[in-house]
């Protein structure tokens, strides 16, 4: 068994029998801990108790609750991260996935070896891992926001009402952190590509646009008042605009 998946527990939602038998085999085979559910109810039972899983497969067309819908609540109630299995292979298709709060997507047919790498990738960046520079560990202030790495928090201090959490998915964690470890850089698409998803990412992949545009819309609705943190610069990419010091 591979140690570095060992205590590693996966779920893997998918209505369909022998895709869930086949996946639950190859991933117990690589050392994970897996856990097969039918659909959204038996997944919802599953998180009631005890340890959570470490990331949840979700497959888009379930029966009853469709995977976006439980991919939107997953992100709300602020559980684990999320790999999406889809028939749909379309921009836009992946665009939504994205912004119902998937981590990363795998199209059907998939090689199971992709999927391995999308889901190891995941699980790196959930645990702060692969973000290019070595990530702070002290809390860092951003203008009105308080960033704390260990903890993997994000608080907005400018509110009238007070401190206030900032509930982002570990792949918007992970985009936060390349810009505050790195302030006032231009960082193109294709690094902030490559320090959150690493060699799995493609090449042609634009939804480091989605993501960043789903990250600004997230502090924006979580109480940030300082507009336009993160700027886009016209044909070269996205500067945070604050500077970052201690918090």
């Amino acid at each position: 068994m591979p140690p570095m998946n060992e205590g590693t527990t996966l779920a893997v939602v998918e209505d369909d029998a022998e895709i869930r038998s086949l996946l639950a085999g190859f991933l117990e085979g690589e050392g994970f801990r897996v856990e097969c559910f039918d659909g959204g109810a038996a997944l919802d039972k599953r998180l009631t108790q005890g340890r959570p899983p470490d990331l949840v497969i979700l497959d888009w067309m379930l029966p009853g609750e469709d995977g976006l819908s439980i991919c939107r609540r997953l992100r709300d109630e602020g559980g684990p991260p999320v790999v999406m299995l889809t028939a749909k292979d379309e921009d836009i298709d992946r665009v939504l996935g994205l912004e119902m709060g998937a981590d990363d997507y795998v199209s059907k047919p998939f090689n199971p070896r992709v999927l391995l790498a999308r889901i190891r990738a995941v699980l790196r960046r959930a645990k702060g891992v692969g973000l290019g520079d070595a990530p702070a560990q002290e809390r860092l202030k951003v203008a009105d926001l308080v960033v704390d790495p260990a903890s993997r928090s994000v608080h907005a201090t400018g509110d009238s009402s007070g401190r206030r959490e900032i509930v982002l998915t570990s792949a918007e964690f992970d985009l936060l952190m390349c810009f505050v470890t790195r302030p006032q850089r231009v960082l193109s698409r294709d690094q902030l590509l490559d320090w959150t998803r690493g060699r799995v990412a493609d090449v042609f992949d634009r939804t480091i646009d989605v993501q960043v545009s789903r990250l600004r819309k997230r502090l924006d609705e979580g109480g940030s008042t300082v507009p336009a943190l993160i700027k886009t610069v016209r044909n070269a990419g996205y500067i945070l605009a604050a500077p970052v010091g201690p918090a």
